[in-house]
């Protein structure tokens, strides 16, 4: 990659456009001169930061949120229509303009800004940035994805999940942010927590790091607007954004802990009002708030279909998942309707899109953006302590045996069966599931019907949220080094696992092999270093994974 991270400068950061009204245009905004900050008494109206997502051969979606008066805070429904005006350039300093326009916002989608900027060119960096009057965003980092025809030598992704920010730092995303070699940050769920202050927090004793705003269990439009907004608030988070473009889907707590198509665990109908409606504020929040396209478009409001598949050259095919929208109500282990054919995680639409991606694909790495684990996994019987603490992160019902993850793939097994069988059946080649949720780090074979593998699978670790020394209340690499070595024996197909540690995942992609690399992060500190945890690769071809000894260089 020939710009790096470092390139978006605080200098440029917060520079004003001089002189420059809304009535002049973008037309001259790429030859005016910027002038000096603003005094520091001035709040900018870009106060949540800048950021980019989904991007395509010859587009890109754009993001920010203005505040246009002290009052128009998020989620308040007060403040004035304002005209945003936008650029992307080929260089920071906006000498060499590709695209700009004007935008409009107001109360209706909360200040926020989503601009589908299209006609740019394939593999491309740009930078870009809003304007209000003569104040400026900040400026962002972002980069299309190669042409259909084209076979770049190597991509690489950030891959993430589960943030909470009650539960510790976002310092994962600033060492991501400071790397300068992502092409996206892949993003498979949980970006933000639905909770109140000292719930699900820091450790079992439900510490809070950080207390959420509003402090109350998120349920309407205007908590789950604030919500969003508390978030883009974290500088380590604005980095990162600012930085690399993301690809995002939603697991559960975008809207409520155990979600499925017409309920959640979590949500209690006769306090917290009907349930689609709740599911109605939340993704109309995450629409507004998220670089995303739903339903094919960056127009918050006109859909709520997230699943999607972006290209990247004939290198990767990236499909990404929604398994919360259209699942079946969740089963225990030991009810027998749990293999029951009409039992779905993925419905009706969504699980035979995803069968043709896989086999129509013109690509070499047919990825799959799966916020649940696919691999079936059986839970050992544990002491008490850990049957608790692994509950809270993979979901089971105890039984006298070793027990499956019934909130995963494992608890809609016809569903896994039709698509893995798919797979399998049409010879397709190099299926690596990309997935979250679990707050823990895992490699694994993913076997067929008949037990040889037909996919992998990499997961990677929270960027914040409890894991199971967390829950335990024990020193990490302790309790949990039998309590893995534990699954590994009940489940030789799982060929790496780590139980303790937070952090994110880098994934590097050639024709030959991918390999992803797991980094760890005390998220206690806001300022923590990080250690490099594992490295695990899938060569072409092979549909299983190798411990690699070292993680590619940044």
């Amino acid at each position: 990659m020939s710009t790096s991270a470092a390139a978006v400068h605080p200098g440029r950061r917060h520079l004003l456009l001089g002189g420059v009204g809304l009535a002049a245009g973008l037309g001259a905004l790429g030859s005016e001169t910027l002038s000096a900050p603003a005094d520091s008494s001035t709040v900018s109206p870009f106060r949540h930061g800048v950021a980019s997502g989904d991007p395509l051969p010859d587009a890109v979606v754009l993001w920010t949120r203005v505040t246009p008066t002290e009052q128009a805070l998020p989620g308040s429904g007060i403040g004035p229509a304002v005209a945003v005006r936008w650029e992307v350039a080929l260089d920071d300093g906006f000498t060499r303009v590709a695209r700009s326009g004007t935008a409009v916002t107001n109360v209706d989608r909360d200040h926020t800004v989503k601009v589908d900027a299209t006609g740019l060119q394939p593999a491309t960096d740009y930078f870009y940035r809003f304007a209000v009057g003569d104040e400026a965003s900040p400026v962002g980092r972002t980069r299309t994805a190669p042409a259909p025809s084209n076979t770049p030598k190597r991509l690489r992704f950030g891959v993430v999940s589960c943030a909470n920010w009650q539960a510790g730092w976002f310092s994962a995303y600033r060492h991501l942010a400071e790397r300068g070699d992502l092409d996206a940050v892949i993003h498979l769920g949980d970006y933000l927590y639905e909770y109140e202050p000292g719930m699900y927090s820091y450790g079992h004793r439900n510490e809070d790091i950080r207390r959420h705003d509003p402090p109350r269990e998120i349920v309407s439009l205007r908590d789950y607007r604030r919500r969003h907004a508390q978030y883009k608030t974290d500088p380590d988070l604005q980095a990162l954004h600012a930085a690399v473009p993301f690809i995002v889907t939603w697991d559960d707590h975008e809207v409520a802990d155990g979600s499925w198509a017409h309920g959640a665990f979590e949500h209690q109908p006769g306090r917290e009002g009907p349930y689609d409606r709740r599911v109605r504020a939340a993704q109309r929040a995450y629409d507004e708030w998220m670089p995303v396209r739903i339903s094919g478009t960056a127009e918050p409001g006109d859909g709520s279909k997230i699943y999607r598949r972006l290209q990247f050259g004939q290198l990767v095919d990236l499909s990404m998942l929604d398994l919360r929208s259209y699942r079946s109500k969740r089963v225990a282990a030991d009810d027998p309707a749990i293999g029951e054919p009409r039992r779905t995680i993925a419905g009706g639409h969504q699980l035979p899109w995803l069968a043709a991606n896989l086999a129509t694909s013109p690509c070499r790495w047919k990825l799959i953006g799966n916020p649940v684990m696919v691999t079936p996994v059986r839970l050992p019987p544990r002491p008490a302590a850990q049957e608790f603490a692994l509950r809270q992160v993979v979901s089971f019902t105890p039984l006298r045996s070793a027990a499956p993850n019934t909130d995963a793939w494992d608890g809609y097994p016809s569903d896994r069966r039709r698509l893995l069988d798919r797979v399998e059946a049409e010879g397709t080649k190099d299926v690596v599931f990309l997935t979250g949720d679990v707050h823990t780090a895992w490699a694994n074979d993913v076997p067929g019907t008949g037990g040889v593998p037909v996919a992998t699978e990499l997961v990677c670790s929270s960027i914040t949220s409890n894991n199971v020394d967390d829950f335990i209340g024990a020193r990490p690499r302790t309790v949990s080094l039998a309590l893995e070595a534990a699954i590994q024996d009940e489940n030789p197909h799982v060929r790496f696992v780590n139980l303790d540690d937070h952090g994110y995942c880098v994934l590097d992609v050639t024709a030959a092999r991918i390999q992803m690399d797991w980094f760890a992060v005390d998220r206690r500190d806001p300022r923590a270093a990080s250690s490099h945890l594992a490295s695990w690769a899938v060569r072409s071809g092979a549909a299983r994974v190798e411990a690699v000894r070292r993680p590619v260089e940044a």
